[in-house]
């Protein structure tokens, strides 16, 4: 363990047993680019499986397609794992670890987390699904084809966040309304996350999407839209299937989705 702040280190404490081969080594930073970035060259430089790159805030932390995470000093949580996934468990990685965060959460606080196709981790709304605010965010990226880095980042504390998501984003403190342990919190995560990712590799794996199915209930049956090049299309959210991608009712047709946005209509 690298740098652990304190708060990090009592909450890895109390779930080492847990932890499995994610207990091995965590190096921690106070500020950094992205912990993907860093990950992922501890990767290519053959870092075995289980390594977790953290830290207190990025200044270059993103999302998928692209988007840029905001990590303010100690808001958030912002976290990557080195991972060297079967051909056949990689697909289901980003889905095991919205079941895990979304499961950490409420084991550290109570607060029940849904998940979102394919990486949001969100907190429903009083109007429902479409009225939910994004939580936690989870980003998979292929090193080589043994290879994968996990990032996942969960909003702690209030934050300022940039116009074009301050309606659609919260914190875990805001919430609850009152101050949470941060520490505990990434334990936990993590700690679901070992279990989840072993299910994974015990070839478990439906288990791990029924999971995923009971936090996502709400999405069954609502109408979505997604982009197809420069074709939007839409359809009714209908299940996974095997490899994870989301099955879509548009017409007659089921269609699989395996990739880029799907919004709420």
């Amino acid at each position: 363990m690298m740098g652990l702040p304190a708060d990090v280190a009592q909450g890895i404490d109390q779930v080492t047993e847990r932890l499995g081969r994610f207990a091995r080594r965590i190096i921690w930073y106070a500020e950094i680019g992205s912990t993907n970035d860093v990950a992922m060259t501890l990767a290519e430089r053959g870092e075995p499986e289980g390594t977790i790159v953290g830290a207190d805030s990025q200044s270059a932390g993103r999302g998928r397609l692209g988007r840029s995470w905001v990590s303010p000093p100690g808001a958030g949580i912002y976290a990557s794992i080195v991972l060297r996934p079967p051909g056949d468990v990689a697909p289901l990685v980003t889905l095991a670890a919205g079941v895990a965060v979304a499961e950490g959460i409420e084991a550290s606080t109570g607060l029940p987390a849904r998940v979102k196709w394919p990486n949001d981790v969100f907190i429903e709304g009083s109007t429902g699904v479409a009225g939910g605010r994004k939580l936690a965010g989870i980003l998979a990226e292929a090193v080589s084809p043994s290879a994968v880095v996990l990032g996942f980042g969960i909003n702690v504390m209030p934050a300022a966040y940039p116009p074009d998501i301050a309606s659609r984003a919260t914190s875990l403190e805001s919430e609850l309304g009152r101050p949470i342990d941060r520490g505990l919190v990434f334990a936990e995560c993590v700690a679901a996350f070992a279990a989840r990712y072993e299910d994974l590799l015990a070839q478990r794996a439906e288990g791990v999407m029924a999971a995923w199915r009971a936090r996502a209930a709400l999405t069954f049956g609502r109408r979505v839209e997604w982009d197809v090049g420069d074709v939007v299309q839409n359809g009714v959210v209908h299940d996974l299937d095997r490899d994870g991608a989301l099955l879509v009712k548009a017409g007659d047709a089921v269609v699989r989705v395996i990739s880029g946005e799907v919004r709420w209509i």
